[in-house]
């Protein structure tokens, strides 16, 4: 039985050509692709957080987009775990931003998600 990407409720990475791995928050269907934020999207000055990774989705688990592949975060990264550890904690506080959802759909929608 395929499984959408969109509906996936573990924690999610995505590899990308060059190696690097990074955890996706959130995922939005794009007309280029896939949009992904990673965790505090809002919060990062330092570096871009939200991506645009181009290409169409194929897959059922893991799933490709373009040159990237997205899998299901594996107990065997440590430190891509500790970061979704720290993420979760930060949502369990409470008064997180990231608890508006029509927030981030709207910030989905400024970079070109179609939802």
């Amino acid at each position: 039985m395929p499984v959408d990407l969109f509906t996936v409720t573990a924690p999610l990475i995505i590899r990308t050509r060059d190696g690097a791995k990074r955890l996706m928050a959130e995922r939005f269907p794009h007309p280029d692709g896939l949009l992904f934020f990673e965790p505090f999207w809002r919060d990062n000055d330092h570096q871009p957080a939200i991506h645009v990774i181009e290409g169409e989705l194929k897959g059922d688990g893991p799933w490709k987009v373009g040159d990237a592949v997205v899998t299901v975060l594996s107990c065997a990264d440590s430190e891509l775990n500790m970061e979704w550890n720290y993420w979760q904690q930060a949502l369990m506080e409470g008064d997180s931003v990231y608890h508006d959802r029509d927030a981030t759909l709207d910030m989905a929608r400024q970079h070109g998600a179609t939802v």
